[in-house]
């Protein structure tokens, strides 16, 4: 099988790369990247000499790149996204290229070879869960930031092509992810990076907002089992049920290096913050068969000791942007 796998240096799509190519030894898999924030060739550098591997440079919305690596494929996987929620309310416009307009480029090739597409989305799109049952893939979408409202775009554009050009596509709507690899902006790296440089960490308003968290080995298993049994122009749910505020999980964080709870620094809230995210991925565990392995509390743990251990992956990485409490403020605390 021919992969081509888009924004495949980022966090989840480097461990898609590394996880499937040690499960499928006999498949080839070209990963498309731009590099930009966020991608970072070292997280495959375990696999760079693997000869069914192989990298290219470019961008998803470049579209005669897109259509000539499309048509020597199989199976394309989009992970390329603008992803950070805080930098698509400092500045909106390149998520709505890169989610969009990148995700057009790839379905104009996609309904011009007749390959299979999986999309990859988010629980956002669904928006706040606050007080409501958790969002099965029947919900209707209501996002409430700019990155949600520009993956929750590319979802209906994707299904427009479904419906309107028979394209066979497949979506997926993952929980919040972590791991290792995982880029110093989002809040458990933050989290363990500022603690271990002796910063405060920011949280927001009162740290109540409820996050289902999914650890990133169980999200890419659960795409490699939509590849080979997954329905075409289905939606996929994928979670782990972990429900946590951003207080609990800082104030674990906390405890694992030791620190004390007076390094959190309540800060002022996101606009438009969602105060809970939620759904329901009894779809994919009834249907596919698929079920999530990891523990929090291990995983977690886990994640920790990976940090402490490879500050030379991340400390080239950070600065005042990056760690930034709130980027729409321009300050740094």
């Amino acid at each position: 099988m021919k992969l081509l796998v888009c924004g495949g240096a980022g966090f989840i799509g480097s461990a898609f790369i590394r996880n499937f190519l040690k499960n499928n030894t006999d498949s080839q898999i070209t990963n498309l990247d731009n590099l930009s924030i966020g991608s970072n060739l070292k997280n495959l550098k375990n696999i760079i000499d693997n000869q069914n591997y192989s990298f290219i440079d470019d961008d998803i919305k470049n579209e005669s790149k897109i259509n000539s690596l499309v048509k020597e494929t199989d199976v394309v996987i989009n992970f390329a996204a603008e992803s950070h929620v805080d930098r698509s309310i400092a500045n909106p416009k390149s998520f709505i290229e890169t989610n969009i307009l990148g995700t057009y480029s790839i379905l104009e090739s996609i309904r011009k070879h007749d390959k299979l597409f999986i999309h990859i989305s988010t629980d956002e799109v669904y928006g706040d869960a606050d007080g409501k049952e958790s969002f099965t893939e029947e919900q209707n979408l209501n996002p409430s930031n700019p990155y949600a409202a520009t993956k929750a775009s590319a979802d209906l554009l994707v299904g427009s092509y479904e419906r309107t050009y028979g394209i066979k596509c497949i979506t997926t709507r993952c929980t919040n992810n972590f791991g290792p690899y995982q880029f110093p902006e989002k809040l458990i790296p933050k989290t363990i990076i500022r603690l271990i440089k002796n910063l405060h960490v920011p949280l927001y308003g009162d740290g109540k907002q409820i996050r289902s968290w999914i650890h990133v080995y169980d999200h890419v298993n659960a795409i490699e089992t939509i590849i080979s049994k997954g329905k075409l122009g289905q939606i996929y749910n994928i979670t782990a049920y972990e429900e946590i505020t951003n207080e609990i999980i800082v104030k674990k964080i906390l405890g694992y290096l030791e620190k004390s709870e007076d390094m959190i620094n309540y800060v002022g809230d996101r606009p438009g913050h969602d105060k809970r995210y939620s759904i329901n991925s009894s779809k994919i565990e009834n249907q596919l068969n698929w079920k999530p392995n990891f523990k929090f509390e291990d995983a977690l743990k886990q994640t920790v000791d990976w940090y402490l251990k490879n500050q030379s992956w991340w400390e080239p990485l950070i600065d005042k942007n990056t760690l930034h409490p709130q980027p729409w403020t321009l300050s740094w605390k």
